[in-house]
């Protein structure tokens, strides 16, 4: 094995360089995979625009967490994994002790360990993660397939806390990759599905994979829009905004109905603020929930979803690139250029 690879690394705001690095050495427990494909994601977007991550990066580092590769190098005491195998890895694992673990609030451990580094040749994989999240891939399993786990098991939570009835109608806000597997997961419970974005393309493709209709945010106000396609235009009981801007979450809140829950799946920036009405959520009963991550569990749904082409994940992917065009494409996604997922081949020439 070589010393040195290919890697993205952060060196603060929107300043990402691909350069050769040291591959990562093994500890007792860990794992060492060769990345064969990464997907890019609106977090690593976040992160590029901001320079840093307070729960996951310091720079300067390398970064980037889903990806699919082949297991390159055990460390000491690893059993269940050997070189050659296909596998996947979330780009977290709770402790399983702390008081939220212990409740069953995985998302919410109060040593949440992540790592990062999938935009490169290859990626160390800590020790508990790998004992709790990474899995074995079927035999010849597309690797830019399997890349979707992470993500999916995040939409997989969102949706499962929204309890969905048979159908029901409910709004998503957000035609992004994880508004469309939102769609997707929720139409599959026999929801009847409205999507609004401002740009038309996502909506084509939200019209493609099940959405009842459409609404495009830009041809006026969007509470009015959405309440014109809701049941008698009284609102609808469900509104995910999947989004994570204070405008589109105070839309979610205009469009939901009485007695109905919003659920605010898009992470907001810190600091930002929503005004509601305060009366009208007690007289009407609404509820407003938000859900955050993914747990082992919802992992393992999507990981099921994906193997047995439940949810096909090309239906998010717009592209792929060598690694040296990733900073344009990061640049590309955070000017607002591109919103589905991109693959990533680290060892591709491009």
């Amino acid at each position: 094995m070589p010393k040195k690879m290919a890697a993205a690394v952060l060196y603060g705001k929107e300043d990402v360089r691909v350069e050769e690095v040291d591959i990562p050495s093994l500890a007792a427990g860990e794992v060492l995979i060769r990345v064969e494909a990464a997907l890019t994601c609106g977090t690593d977007a976040k992160v590029y625009r901001r320079g840093y991550h307070a729960r996951m990066i310091t720079p300067p580092t390398v970064f980037g967490h889903e990806a699919a590769g082949t297991v390159a190098a055990v460390g000491e005491g690893v059993s269940e994994f050997a070189p050659g195998m296909a596998v996947v890895a979330a780009n977290s694992a709770p402790c399983e002790t702390c008081e939220f673990c212990r409740a069953g609030r995985f998302s919410l451990c109060e040593d949440l360990l992540f790592w990062n580094g999938a935009y490169a040749e290859y990626a160390r994989i800590p020790a508990r993660i790998v004992q709790k999240n990474l899995l074995r891939l079927p035999e010849g399993f597309p690797f830019r397939k399997a890349a979707i786990v992470e993500p999916l098991a995040c939409a997989v939570r969102g949706v499962a806390a929204c309890r969905i009835a048979v159908g029901q109608d409910i709004a998503i806000i957000g035609a992004g990759s994880l508004g469309l597997m939102l769609l997707q997961l929720a139409t599959r419970q026999g929801a009847r599905v409205v999507v609004a974005d401002r740009k038309q393309g996502p909506l084509d493709v939200a019209m493609r994979l099940g959405a009842a209709a459409v609404v495009l945010a830009d041809e006026g106000d969007l509470p009015e829009l959405l309440l014109d396609r809701s049941p008698g235009g009284r609102g609808f009981p469900l509104v995910i905004e999947a989004v994570g801007r204070v405008e589109t979450s105070a839309a979610a809140v205009a469009a939901v109905r009485k007695g109905g829950t919003v659920n605010l799946f898009g992470g907001c920036a810190a600091g930002s603020n929503l005004t509601v009405d305060l009366q009208r959520f007690h007289y009407q009963e609404l509820s407003l929930i938000a859900t955050f991550h993914h747990t082992p569990a919802s992992v393992r749904e999507a990981y099921r979803l994906i193997v047995e082409g439940v949810i096909d994940a090309d239906n998010y992917i717009v592209g792929e690139v060598g690694l040296s065009q990733l900073p344009g494409v990061l640049a590309d996604i955070a000017a607002g250029r591109r919103i589905h997922k991109t693959i990533v081949l680290p060892r591709s020439a491009k």
